[in-house]
């Protein structure tokens, strides 16, 4: 259960901003929200069991002090990342705005495509260095997921004035706290 809360809480926030909530907002404005939903929720399982796959390999390879210091500063980098910012390109925002045939299809295709390398799959691939494979997949499915249909709700409502100044502070100061509690760890045991 450990590894399923730090999951959904740390992919959670690394979403807020990201490039794919606002695909998830694009889409949303477009189509009907369960569709968009389901793609990304499709979408997101597989990228982040491959993540976990790839961070269990990793995890077994190298001892926990080493990995504990990597994480460490991959937060402090995402917590960078984060502060930079993350917009869709016109090309990513026509795309969305083109679609019109499959939904679900397209959707998925996007989020999957978006997600490659992206922040969000290498924090799950960190996280999962150092909790459980199962929990950490279904919690950071669950907390991409969740911040995208946040989004697309408050998006819905609010239309696109939402604070991104603040949510971009909030989660580049909770990267930076977690990657400060990660290189502190191997020396306070």
């Amino acid at each position: 259960m450990e590894a399923f809360w730090i999951s959904l809480a740390v992919i959670f926030v690394a979403e807020l901003g990201d490039k794919s909530q606002l695909m998830a907002l694009t889409f949303a404005t477009r189509f009907k929200v369960w569709p968009v939903l389901v793609g990304i929720t499709a979408a997101t399982a597989v990228v982040h069991l491959v993540s976990v796959g790839l961070g269990q390999v990793i995890g077994d390879a190298l001892p926990t002090t080493a990995i504990s210091i990597a994480a460490g500063i991959a937060f402090l980098g995402f917590a960078a990342w984060t502060l930079r910012g993350d917009e869709l390109s016109d090309e990513e925002s026509s795309k969305a705005a083109r679609t019109t045939r499959n939904v679900l299809v397209a959707v998925t295709v996007a989020f999957f495509l978006s997600e490659l390398g992206d922040k969000t799959m290498i924090a799950t691939i960190t996280l999962a260095t150092q909790h459980g494979w199962l929990g950490t997949w279904i919690g950071s499915t669950i907390g991409m997921v969740a911040a995208d249909a946040l989004a697309i709700v408050i998006g819905r409502f609010l239309g696109t004035h939402l604070p991104e100044k603040w949510i971009k502070y909030g989660a580049a100061a909770a990267f930076a706290a977690f990657g400060v509690i990660l290189l502190l760890e191997p020396l306070l045991t």
